[in-house]
């Protein structure tokens, strides 16, 4: 039997294995979001994950996702590679991290299988290691002006501006640039300041501190429950600090298996993080999420997931898990909750103060989940109330196709929201209408 043929059984017999579980058990259809989620029970041990992903297509001419009633959409933006993060400056210009996940070694049928359905999806591939640079001259909504700004970086993602430096996210450290003021084009060479394991989870999103003087980094694991021990997953799983100026950098918070978008909620002054649950243990289990993020904190990874909820395939230390801190907001089973930025209130017509935040899509469900951009209201420093779209349609009704996957989400300088879109290769520009 070929290749393709055995792939072509272990996704039958895995989609099968999934949807008979989901009879047997009665799983509930609701999905877990919100404070106070309905979380199901975990799936036997030994049951087979489900691998399920649609066909990356992209957007043909005039079609566009379904944006909410009151606003519009456009593209700002196309014909990128695999665009993934988005970094908006002062002066307008906008600067995309164009990078993908590439393949590490296959250790088994199912790693072979994952890869394969990966690449039809554009999630994985050849990266571009670029960040082009995004301008609209005559301020009409679309970029007449696309440039490379950096080139030759690793898995380049999170990015900052910090008065004459510009701050770099690469797959295996941060990197500082000299920086000059609507420059066009950084060549000269980076400072790393600080070294992180490639490998695993590759994204290092970076969120200046409000006064400028530190930086936090999201580092996901190397495997989905510490797989390879924990000796291999030292240093990951956390939300880092670094002192720009002395360059010391510590973890601020561990335990957050994928913490990706950063984004700080201007009343209280808290750090927010949207993280990457794990994988195997049913389609609303656990739930990715929304959290406040608290100096010295510990959010269960990989021991517990919401709160305190044993994860019985992973050997335990009840001392640390007597310390988790429960998540504050569920964003639903394996949505691959990405990007995250603050939208204040009004700058979007009958939106109230809250987070966006760009979910990806699942490649682990019965029924794929995310593929959409959601809003979820905040009230005193804390979300309040369900979710709403954004945008959607990003997803073909019967699965088999996405048309495009969002990820990084950010306001621009004049207000609007812009949308990173990494199968469509895509800025999404969207605004009142």
């Amino acid at each position: 039997m070929g290749l393709s043929a055995i792939f072509a059984r272990v996704v039958a017999l895995v989609g099968g294995a999934a949807l008979q579980w989901r009879r047997l058990q009665g799983v509930p259809s609701q999905t877990a979001w919100g404070s106070a989620p309905i979380v199901p029970a975990a799936k036997p041990q030994g049951t087979i994950m489900t691998l399920k992903m649609p066909t990356a297509q992209g957007w043909s001419d005039g079609h566009v996702p379904t944006v909410a009633p009151g606003l519009k959409v456009n593209a700002f933006a196309t014909g990128l590679k695999h665009p993934r993060w988005i970094h908006a400056l002062p002066n307008g210009d906008v600067l995309v991290a164009e990078a993908s996940q590439v393949a590490g070694p296959v250790r088994n049928i199912f790693g072979y299988a994952m890869q394969a359905t990966m690449r039809r999806a554009a999630a994985l591939g050849e990266s571009a290691n670029r960040i082009t640079l995004l301008r609209d001259e005559n301020r009409d909504g679309v970029a007449e002006v696309s440039k490379i700004f950096m080139e030759g970086l690793n898995q380049p993602f999170g990015m900052a501006q910090l008065q004459d430096t510009f701050y770099v996210g690469n797959v295996d450290g941060v990197l500082a640039f000299p920086y000059s003021a609507g420059a066009d084009r950084i060549i000269a060479p980076g400072r790393k300041l600080t070294d992180f394991k490639s490998g695993g989870h590759w994204t290092r999103s970076l969120l200046p501190s409000p006064d400028g003087t530190r930086l936090f980094i999201g580092v996901g694991s190397l495997s989905n429950i510490a797989d390879m021990g924990m000796e291999a997953e030292q240093g990951r799983a956390a939300v880092y600090e670094l002192d720009v100026a002395s360059g010391a950098c510590r973890i601020f918070a561990s335990g957050l298996r994928n913490p990706v978008g950063l984004a700080w909620e201007p009343q209280t002054g808290a750090l927010w993080t949207v993280v990457n649950e794990r994988d195997g243990l049913g389609d609303e289990t656990p739930p990715d999420y929304l959290t406040s993020v608290r100096d010295g904190g510990f959010y269960g990874w990989p021991y517990c997931y919401w709160g305190q909820t044993i994860d019985d395939r992973v050997p335990q230390d009840a001392a640390l898990v007597a310390t988790a801190i429960t998540p504050d907001y569920a964003l639903g089973g394996h949505t691959a909750s990405l990007g995250l930025c603050w939208l204040p209130a009004d700058t979007l017509p009958g939106f109230p103060d809250g987070m966006v935040i760009g979910q990806h899509g699942s490649w682990n469900r019965s029924t794929l989940s995310g593929y959409k951009v959601v809003f979820v209201p905040f009230v005193d420093g804390h979300p309040s109330g369900p979710p709403r779209d954004i945008l959607s349609g990003f997803l073909a009704d019967d699965e088999k196709v996405s048309y495009g996957r969002p990820v990084g989400v950010t306001l621009s300088a004049d207000g609007a929201l812009l949308i990173a879109d990494d199968v469509g290769d895509v800025i999404w520009r969207v605004t009142g209408a």
